[in-house]
């Protein structure tokens, strides 16, 4: 489908990649990973035939599409959200305007023996051919289906496109390249605004794709199960392994661990030629042989150790001063945007040190609440903070809050006080920007570069409650790990808005998913939320089934209501034993892995054992009630 060679692009005199060779297969679902800045976006724009380069050569199969999905997009007014999603018929739109000019012209005519009447007639059957073949009569089902899966509801599709945001939007132009269906598909980091179930949604689309795609990704989950093959730019070159994200990185250790033993073993026999060469050379008889073992080792192709990138960003996150018990009680909280119920009658305590996820599909108030708890919207309702409360807020579009023609260094020194002004430099060295790089302008970095510079100017304020809104949105995965570690170190108390999942495992104790104006509680990591949402989903169309299956009358509608809230009060005490079950269980197998590392240490502690036979009891005795709850439901 596609072959590079030796591509090189530079910038301002200096190479930004160089050598870049490979081939691209249909089948090929490659992630091309690298830090901000490395060039991945370059060489997506270079293939797309966007951006020229320096030279090389790129060679296409004849009449291969191409689709490009970037970063940045700009939309026509006036169109609603299907007008816009059918621009990806254009021969179909054509065809219909054709078939409806010649059907129009067919009715007002009765001259049926002529020639032009029957050239019409040839006309329609033509068109109505190719309509056929090329999908005509399927694509307005196909477009509200990837529409659908993407996060839309039906009562959005005639919704003027105006309305939506950059998120949604987005949405929009991934689901015209879905439907036009390319033969090779280049997507410039295609989940930075997707909600969880459209990535798992998007996920079983590409796992089915029969083209060749390359994507720009920092979701390590997305890639792992998306991708076949990884292509990695580090410092101007590439790294190309048939392999997902986490294997080819494994991989690629084992690969320079050989590398390094055989560079050790080189230079051991090279030393010993060289001493070889010291000592025959002093003698008469031998100086041949020196002359001949010097002639060999220059002929010797000196073992080289790839050189990996390895400069991380230093972040920690200190807790300003300790609040009291409650840090945000909110009662009876709503919002609305003109007729768009957001939120309603929300109640929410959040306590010293609890550490949150806020989940759910865009639109349903995720962010809203955030901004609420910040106060910088208005709202209906009583949010109150605790005593000694002091927030620290990252915004989803943080970045686009600072001055695209200052420089980083004035950036920082803009918002610093007289206390933290003496350490901007090493702040920004922290978060890697060092040397020059202080003095350019915010305007020329990389969406990841904007979103570490905001991160750093977030930590000029004191804090204790941290509330960030999509924060990995442009990082590279080594960025987000340091992220993430820094984040797992916070004492103090912790809320996520994020859609990634491997982000979120092992961040949080609780998750809070946002539907329908409510917000439901899961007494559990990100992993648990997503178990627990597959079994209510299919207890919804369970539920869906009775109803269908059952004559409702008005007589039993008391007693069903009753019955229904017993009900959901039972299903909330297992959720509940569920949770505490499965917090158990881990505890349990952390255990016998202790066990079965140190046998004799934790057997003969005898307080270790009372503990870890306690919970085994625990766990017998809570799956007990769980069967007697499960049975009432089902009674």
């Amino acid at each position: 489908m596609l072959n590079a060679h030796n591509i090189k692009v530079t910038f301002s005199g200096e190479d930004l990649f160089a050598g870049i060779t490979f081939k691209l297969n249909g089948g090929n679902r490659v992630g091309l990973v690298g830090k901000n800045g490395a060039g991945k976006s370059t060489l997506l724009k270079v293939i797309a035939g966007e951006q020229e380069y320096d030279s090389g050569t790129l060679a296409f199969e004849k009449d291969i599409s191409i689709g490009f999905l970037k970063q940045d997009i700009e939309f026509d007014e006036g169109k609603t959200v299907l007008e816009e999603a059918y621009e990806a018929f254009k021969e179909i739109k054509s065809i219909e305007v054709k078939l409806e000019k010649v059907n129009t012209e067919l009715a007002e005519r009765t001259d049926y023996e002529s020639e032009y009447y029957h050239d019409l007639m040839h006309d329609l059957d033509d068109l109505s051919h190719r309509y056929e073949l090329i999908g005509g009569y399927n694509y307005q089902g196909e477009t509200e289906k990837i529409l659908a899966g993407l996060g839309f509801k039906q009562e959005n599709f005639n919704q003027l496109t105006d309305t939506f945001s950059g998120g949604w939007r987005m949405r929009i132009e991934l689901a015209k390249l879905l439907l036009q269906k390319h033969d090779i598909l280049l997507l410039d980091e295609p989940t930075n605004h997707l909600d969880i179930e459209s990535i798992i949604w998007f996920e079983n689309f590409l796992k089915g794709f029969s083209g060749a795609i390359m994507m720009v990704s920092h979701d390590k989950m997305f890639l792992d199960n998306v991708t076949n093959r990884t292509i990695e730019i580090s410092l101007g070159q590439i790294y190309d392994f048939k392999k997902p994200y986490s294997q080819y990185l494994l991989l690629r250790n084992e690969i320079k661990e050989k590398q390094l033993q055989s560079q050790k073993n080189q230079e051991k026999e090279i030393k010993q030629t060289e001493q070889l060469i010291n000592k025959f050379r002093a003698k008469a008889n031998k100086a041949s042989m020196a002359q001949s073992l010097i002639k060999k080792l220059n002929k010797v192709e000196r073992i080289e150790v790839d050189v990996d990138d390895n400069a991380v960003m230093n972040v920690r996150f200190p807790m300003s001063i300790a609040p009291g018990k409650i840090v945000i009680e909110a009662e009876n909280i709503s919002k609305n945007y003109e007729d768009n119920q957001v939120l309603q009658n929300i109640d929410l305590l959040i306590e010293r040190g609890a550490r949150i996820a806020f989940v759910g599909q865009n639109g349903q108030g995720k962010s809203t609440l955030a901004k609420m708890i910040v106060n910088e919207i208005p709202f209906d309702g009583e949010i109150k903070l605790g005593h000694n409360v002091q927030i620290g807020y990252f915004a989803q579009n943080q970045s686009e809050y600072l001055d695209g023609e200052i420089t980083v260094l004035k950036t920082m020194e803009d918002a610093a006080t007289d206390s933290n002004r003496v350490r901007v430099r090493d702040m920004l060295g922290s978060f890697l920007f060092r040397g020059d790089d202080v003095e350019k302008k915010v305007k020329v970095l990389s969406g990841g570069e904007r979103n570490r510079l905001a991160l750093c100017k977030m930590l000029l304020s004191p804090f204790n409650v941290l509330i960030m809104d999509e924060p990995t949105n442009h990082l590279d995965i080594a960025s987000k790990n340091v992220l993430k570690g820094a984040l797992q170190k916070f004492d103090g108390t912790l809320i996520l808005v994020s859609h990634d999942r491997d982000f979120l495992q092992g961040m949080t104790e609780k998750v809070y998913a946002f539907k329908d104006e409510k917000i439901k509680e899961y007494l559990g990591d990100i992993n648990y939320f997503l178990e627990q949402h597959n079994l209510e989903n299919m207890r919804e169309v369970e539920k869906r089934t009775k109803i269908k299956a059952t004559n409702k009358d008005t007589s039993t509608g008391k007693q069903n209501h009753k019955d229904s809230k017993q009900k959901k009060q039972l299903q909330n005490k297992l959720s509940k034993i569920e949770s505490e079950i499965s917090k158990l269980e881990k505890e349990v197998i952390n255990d016998d892995a202790k066990i079965s590392e140190d046998f004799e240490k934790y057997t003969s502690d005898e307080n270790f054992f009372k503990a870890y036979q306690a919970k085994k009891d625990k766990v017998d005795e809570l799956m007990e009630q769980w069967e007697e709850i499960q049975e009432k439901i089902e009674n």
